[in-house]
């Protein structure tokens, strides 16, 4: 079915951080890349895991004691330091950094999100992170009039100090990239920084990176495959404070780009088309749940200009930097683990639902889903939803 923009999320605030916290050093930059390298732990289960233990150090620490309760049998694979040391060396002799979520660099907009990465590549100009992003997307087999409308639409949205960011794909992505060099433009790409994709677009890439940004939370040499597209899209969207579909065939990742946006509580645009044209259905489609429909980037910025007017982006330091938690009661967590296990299945459950059905502290209920996860027993689903996991992964 096609991505819909219904049960959107409320606005998203602005992000302001009331104290920048100081630059990680060097050891605690490879403690954060260990911990997100780790099997199980994904961006929600490393916020959780720090709001829990206060530093990545003692988190990497608690990892295999968390499996183990959890139901686990096999070891963890915890990320190595020689591995963390080398993934560090190789972003700094490719000219990129590693920035991590607390850090006054990272994207306002993006560290917003309850599922932002720790840690993002970032290879070219970081102050362009500082500006306020629109992401403009569409279909890979753009029409040549699509093509036309979103250089000129990157333009204009640069020209008025918009910062253009889109995933580097053929078709309408390149086109914005194109149209916003001169002004700032952000890649977002779904493989390592060092990996071109598609490779007709290295000479762009090159571009970008001589004038742009090109972001990823992806390891370096990975070649993107189907599943990091979502991941890549999540971050599009994430970046702006409004998403643009230009072109966009129903079951389209511009569709996925665009729910996400809505997820996010940020705003969406589609330029309409003719219904005869499947390039166009996507567009239609959005416009019909609720996206506002658009022929220029002066309706963009009009309706961007209008709410930064009524809310700002604020971004507060996130609470693990407070230290960690008080220890948990074991009978009580005994009791919480047999009550989570009952309510739990194959269909993701919203972990609120789940602590008002277990009724036991938040504290209880995500240490137990903590365990569970890191067993390799569920899975995290967009929505703050969880459900089990078929088969056996965790080797009990």
């Amino acid at each position: 079915m096609p991505a819909t923009l219904t049960h959107r999320a409320p606005p998203a605030k602005a992000i302001q951080m009331d104290a920048p916290n100081a630059p990680l050093s060097r050891a605690e930059r490879l403690d954060w890349l260990r911990l997100i390298r780790s099997e199980r732990v994904g961006p929600i289960t490393f916020r959780q895991l720090l709001a829990r233990f206060g530093t990545a150090s003692a988190a990497l620490e608690a990892l295999p004691e968390l499996a183990r309760r959890g139901g686990r049998t096999r070891a963890l694979k915890i990320g190595p330091k020689a591995d963390a040391e080398a993934e560090l060396e190789a972003l700094e002799a490719l000219g990129a950094q590693a920035i991590a979520l607390t850090e006054p660099a990272y994207p306002v907009a993006l560290a917003a999100l309850d599922d932002a990465p720790p840690i993002l590549g970032v290879l070219g100009h970081t102050h362009l992170l500082e500006r306020n992003c629109v992401a403009l997307v569409g279909a890979r087999n753009a029409s040549a009039n699509g093509r036309r409308l979103a250089r000129q639409i990157a333009a204009e949205l640069g020209q008025a100090g918009w910062i253009v960011a889109s995933g580097l794909a053929r078709g309408i992505d390149a086109s914005a990239h194109e149209g916003a060099l001169n002004t700032g433009t952000v890649a977002v790409v779904a493989g390592g920084l060092d990996v071109v994709y598609p490779e007709e677009n290295t000479a762009l890439y090159e571009a970008i990176k001589a004038v742009g940004a090109i972001i990823s939370e992806i390891p370096l040499g990975t070649v993107p495959q189907a599943r990091h597209f979502p991941r890549r899209n999540r971050l599009i969207s994430g970046l702006s404070l409004g998403t643009a579909v230009v072109e966009a065939a129903p079951r389209s990742g511009s569709l996925i780009t665009a729910r996400f946006a809505g997820e996010q509580g940020r705003e969406v645009f589609a330029v309409p088309g003719s219904p005869l044209d499947p390039r166009a259905r996507g567009c239609n489609h959005l416009i019909r749940e609720g996206a506002t429909l658009i022929e220029s980037a002066a309706d963009i910025i009009e309706a961007l200009t209008a709410l930064s007017s009524t809310r700002a982006m604020e971004r507060k330091a996130p609470e693990f930097l407070a230290g960690a938690a008080d220890s948990l009661d074991e009978t009580d967590l005994s009791s919480a683990r047999r009550a989570v296990e009952e309510l739990l299945g194959p269909t993701p459950v919203a972990v609120d639902e789940l602590r008002r059905q277990c009724q036991v502290s938040p504290a209880l209920v995500s240490m137990v889903l903590l365990e569970l996860e890191l067993a390799g027993r569920i899975d995290r689903h967009p929505g703050n939803r969880v459900a089990t996991i078929a088969g056996d992964p965790s080797g009990t």
